[in-house]
């Protein structure tokens, strides 16, 4: 590993870069009056613009869509700099009210695709091929033939547009405030003989302890915190979910599955063939959760023992030794990613310092304009910290090689925006297994491997079961918290395989989890699975094929915007998702270790 430090300590981000001076840029607010006035003539644009689509409007339909994905791009680029804003301070109130502004942008831009969709949906089909397969909009024909589709799926126009109108008050407005509410959150935590006060982000960094007593603190605390104020949260994923289904019913669909599907580009067939083989690897879970227990010294295993660590490691990482391991290993794969890699880091593209005031959690976010990511995280010296690095610059990897694609050739679904971060995962967590020193070394990185897997089969399942029942009572009416409560420990119970105590769930995790409050994706979970799964299949086609793979690794990332999730899969691995066979596969491939976990544990015992 590379010892030679590259920054003096854990970076902070450099967005001045972007727009000098933050929530109060003049700049960053000229910025945003500019996109004021170009949505405006948008409009106007489109209102010149014939109804018909003929050979003597081809021309001028196309520039109207060319400045359509400009906008879009500019619209992107302003919200992902006001996310970083917030995330870097969340008592940064003028953030949060440009957060508010930009909303409304978004629902301009909303409107103009309304109105666009219907002009497409009108158009015959000899008209509209001419259209997408001229040359300047081919690469963008999935993007737009996909809109035409979906506008088939809505309302007429103009009450599309008053609901998008309506979100902006209503929809959106109930997951900023549960975003203010998660930012205020603190909590008194007893650590080393003192009491310190902690933000439910830091809080969240303390499930990792070795110290179970710690966990149990830190669990006890967060259920505390959110018993606080989970009468407003119920309010809020309520009528959040209100909205949605009242929407859906005028739109005339069935299920509340049908938009997080479209959203994902994925059928049924996929979602449930993955479900079907993840509950496969039950008798695995229960043989790995069992040796945990035992190493752990523990009868019963709760909660907050899924993030606990077994084994140990002596040494620590520093943010730049991290960087350093995670480029070294980079490197032998692919080397234009770590070129990349190393230049996100010199560049301060990463937020990593450990600060009160932030949000919790992390990610990564393209600011598109500028054709620069930023990531955001807490980095705590320890080797789950550099797995979170590893994880988020994978995903600004992604954004990296589709930076000069046409931006609607580049909206990738969820389902495939995991893949390049949980292969920088894969990646990195075998490269230290392989240097591991000793039992109690190789016994840690099993142990994460496999709680990754845990996790992604376990917890987020029960966050998909949870939306699904939550879903189909809340048609009937409000759900109160107490029934909120009820239904997430029946879907925890499931979910888990019996490996959790009967006193072990955490019946607050509907509040305390934002993913459930994201109202941009409905059903927030199984795309984790899914990139999971996938991105392991992709790792596991790499290291068959070594460096060679590198080049076939980035051509399916570049098409990653461009088609279904089930082609990309056909095209570069000549998979069927809709079957079991690969997930089932995937999911074989994920419990391996499990075998060698058990033996370990077995000789430490």
């Amino acid at each position: 590993m590379n010892q030679t430090p590259t920054t003096a300590k854990t970076p902070t981000w450099d967005l001045d870069s972007i727009f000098p001076g933050g929530s109060t840029s003049t700049q960053y607010a000229a910025f945003r009056e500019d996109i004021r006035k170009r949505l405006k003539a948008t409009v106007d644009d489109f209102h010149r613009l014939p109804r018909k689509l003929d050979d003597s409007n081809l021309d001028a339909w196309t520039e109207f869509i060319i400045k359509l994905q400009d906008l879009f791009t500019r619209i992107n680029h302003a919200s992902a700099f006001a996310e970083c804003l917030v995330s870097q301070n969340v008592d940064d109130n003028k953030a949060h009210q440009i957060q508010g502004e930009i909303d409304v942008f978004e629902s301009e831009l909303q409107k103009i695709f309304v109105l666009f969709e219907s002009f497409a949906e009108n158009q015959s089909d000899t008209a509209w091929e001419k259209l997408v397969t001229g040359k300047e909009l081919v690469e963008t024909r999935f993007f737009l033939d996909e809109m035409r589709r979906t506008a088939r799926l809505k309302m007429e126009p103009q009450f599309e547009a008053l609901a998008t109108d309506l979100a902006v008050n209503g929809y959106h407005a109930w997951n900023r405030l549960y975003g203010k509410i998660y930012g205020d959150l603190r909590v008194d935590f007893k650590e080393n003989g003192k009491t310190v006060r902690l933000s439910v982000g830091q809080l969240n960094n303390k499930f990792n302890s070795p110290d179970r007593e710690i966990r149990k603190q830190a669990f006890e605390k967060l259920e505390e915190a959110w018993g606080s104020t989970a009468s407003v949260a119920a309010m809020a994923l309520n009528f959040q979910a209100g909205f949605r289904l009242t929407l859906y019913e005028k739109r005339k669909w069935e299920s509340p599955l049908l938009e997080p599907l479209l959203n994902s580009r994925i059928k049924e067939e996929t979602l449930k063939a993955m479900w079907s083989a993840v509950a496969k690897a039950a008798p695995q879970i229960k043989k790995y959760i069992e040796a945990k227990k035992k190493i752990l010294g523990i009868d019963g295993f709760k909660w907050y023992d899924q993030f606990s660590q077994v084994g140990e490691m002596n040494k620590s990482y520093t943010f730049n030794e991290a960087a350093d391991f995670i480029i070294d290993n980079l490197g032998a794969f692919n080397k234009n990613q770590a070129d990349f890699t190393r230049m996100a880091i010199d560049r301060r593209w990463v937020e990593a310092e450990d600060r009160a005031g932030k949000a919790g959690g992390a990610f990564c976010t393209g600011l598109d304009f500028a054709k620069q990511s930023r990531v955001l995280m807490t980095f705590s010296q320890n080797l789950d910290s550099m797995m979170t690095l590893a994880h988020e610059l994978g995903h600004a990897y992604h954004q990296y090689i589709l930076k000069d694609t046409p931006r609607f050739a580049a909206e990738y679904p969820m389902t495939l925006a995991e893949t390049a971060s949980i292969f920088n995962e894969l990646l990195i967590s075998d490269a230290a297994l392989e240097k591991a020193d000793g039992v109690n070394e190789k016994l840690l990185l099993l142990d994460l491997k496999l709680q990754n897997a845990y996790i992604l089969f376990c917890n987020i399942y029960a966050r998909f079961l949870f939306d699904t029942a939550f879903y189909r009572e809340r048609k009937s009416g409000l759900l109160s918290r107490e029934r909120l409560d009820e239904i997430m420990i029946e879907s925890q119970k499931k979910a888990f395989m019996g490996t959790l105590d009967d006193d072990g769930y955490h019946p607050l995790f509907w509040c305390s989890k934002l993913h459930f409050y994201i109202t941009d994706n409905p059903f927030y979970n199984f795309p984790y699975t899914f990139g999971y799964l996938f991105a392991g299949g992709v790792y596991n086609r790499a290291r068959e094929e070594g460096p060679s793979f590198a080049d076939k690794y980035i051509a399916l990332m570049a098409d990653t915007g461009k088609m279904t999730s089930e082609d990309v899969a056909r095209k570069h691995m000549g998979v069927d998702l809709t079957g079991e066979e690969f997930w089932n596969d995937a999911v074989s491939r994920c419990m391996a270790d499990v075998e060698l976990f058990v033996k370990l544990v077995n000789q430490k015992k």
